[in-house]
């Protein structure tokens, strides 16, 4: 098979997609940059965002889910009042959603646009927004659990894996980690 000269210029010249960008697992955040995340977002009185940061930390849903989120699923007067505050502005009637989209109000937030937004509250911030990403979010809360019990069943049933293996992975836990928990326990 002969491949044309152009045909390998064109790909020399091609970039690929991934050059200079993350790959892999993004980290979760550390409590105290949860904190500064919702103290920016509560002084800027961005109370939908407030609220769709809070949900995204405290549900560990994946991004795709926490968009889609129904305004029916969601209990008011629950435990974040910028909860509250984004439900007492929405109309059930309206499209339903607990996160309308910006350009159609009958549809969700798109993934894209919630990415986007997730990326300006890491940058508020000073982190860098490659670092991060929308399933830093959901591993926050997750990994706290994790570090402060070392129940990997509870994180694992929290998250919704089938496998023990896949919240392993998940959380990154490492050889070390797991035989350190087991010297804590004295029987």
């Amino acid at each position: 098979m002969h491949v044309s000269n152009d045909h390998h210029d064109k790909l020399a010249s091609e970039r690929p997609w991934n050059r200079g960008k993350l790959t892999g697992q993004k980290p979760p955040l550390q409590p105290q940059q949860v904190w500064a995340i919702r103290t920016r977002l509560q002084l800027a009185k961005k109370v939908r965002d407030l609220a769709l940061f809070n949900i995204a930390i405290d549900s560990k849903l994946r991004g795709c889910d926490v968009v889609r989120l129904k305004i029916a699923e969601i209990a008011p007067h629950g435990r974040r009042k910028a909860v509250d505050q984004h439900l007492s502005k929405l109309d059930p009637s309206e499209c339903g959603y607990l996160f309308p989209g910006i350009k159609t109000r009958n549809s969700h937030l798109t993934t894209r646009q919630y990415a986007r937004l997730v990326s300006q509250w890491i940058s508020s911030i000073g982190l860098d927004s490659s670092m991060y990403g929308t399933h830093s979010l959901r591993r926050t809360k997750a990994t706290l659990i994790y570090r402060r019990t070392g129940n990997l069943r509870a994180v694992q049933l929290l998250l919704g894996h089938s496998k023990i293996e896949s919240t392993v992975r998940y959380l990154g836990v490492e050889v070390d980690d797991a035989l350190a928990l087991a010297e804590q326990l004295d029987v």
